[in-house]
């Protein structure tokens, strides 16, 4: 599952300057690109299989419909359940289907993660990120209590992400990458426009789709998207910092003092 779903939309960058070191949105776009190479083999065929069963949150598992060690089918293939049961809502955050799904996640992260750091300091925003990413599992689950389909990827976290950019800086313009069959322009729109645009279609794509992610072994969870996006929404009020937000609306530019004290650990 990936936020790159807007096909025909693709947001570049934003009008929306930090004040905040991202350190924490470089280390966890580090983390999950050393997770795809050392854990996942960078996509080799039985590193990658034994990483979707071991590390992905697979449904079924979590609500004891499918037990530890039993078989899944994965399209032509199969792997055994690892066992880890609740946890991989955790790990799966850190987990890959493919290269550009590692690719653009990152990319959304990149773009939309960092103001959110910047709007909360750093150790607010790794709760943050979890916990929205936690929660999109479990809105996956309920909609697919008894799938056998491991679910990968850190889009949840990142749905998470984009509902409290969309909150906090609904104005600020994206720069975005439309493209539709011959008209490709970069155009600046809105992050409320963007952000909507998508959220309206992961609801859209859900409700047709209905519950799991499709058939066939793979497919897009939606239903985890919208789940991580509404946390997103709903929580960044309780995590963002109101002396950094009101002061970025502002244009005020905070002393070193200021920023070391809301950026500490």
């Amino acid at each position: 599952m990936g936020p790159s779903t807007l096909s025909s939309m693709f947001p570049l960058r934003d009008d929306n300057p930090t004040e905040l070191f991202p350190f924490v949105t470089i280390l966890i776009i580090v983390a999950n690109v050393l997770v795809w190479l050392l854990v996942q083999g960078g996509g080799a065929p039985d590193a990658f299989l034994n990483s979707l069963c071991a590390y992905g949150t697979i449904p079924g598992e979590i609500t004891g419909s499918v037990l530890p060690g039993e078989t899944v089918s994965l399209g032509d293939a199969g792997c055994t359940i690892g066992g880890l049961g609740a946890w991989t809502v955790l790990t799966s955050m850190f987990m890959h289907g493919g290269w550009m799904h590692l690719i653009g996640n990152m990319w959304f992260l990149w773009v939309f993660g960092n103001n959110i750091e910047d709007s909360m300091g750093h150790f607010r925003y790794i709760i943050f990120y979890l916990l929205c990413g936690a929660l999109a599992s479990v809105a996956h689950i309920m909609f697919a209590p008894g799938s056998t389909i491991p679910t990968v990827g850190a889009s949840g976290a990142i749905s998470g992400i984009m509902g409290a950019y969309m909150v906090l800086y609904p104005k600020v313009r994206v720069h975005t990458l439309i493209f539709l069959i011959f008209y490709i322009r970069v155009i600046p729109l809105t992050a409320l426009t963007v952000l909507g645009l998508w959220f309206a279609l992961q609801l859209f794509s859900g409700i047709v789709q209905g519950g799991g992610i499709g058939s066939g072994g793979g497919g897009v969870a939606f239903w985890a998207h919208i789940g991580g996006f509404i946390a997103g929404v709903v929580l960044i009020k309780l995590f963002a910092r109101k002396t950094l937000v009101e002061a970025k609306h502002a244009g005020i530019v905070l002393t070193k003092d200021q920023l070391g004290r809301f950026g500490s650990w």
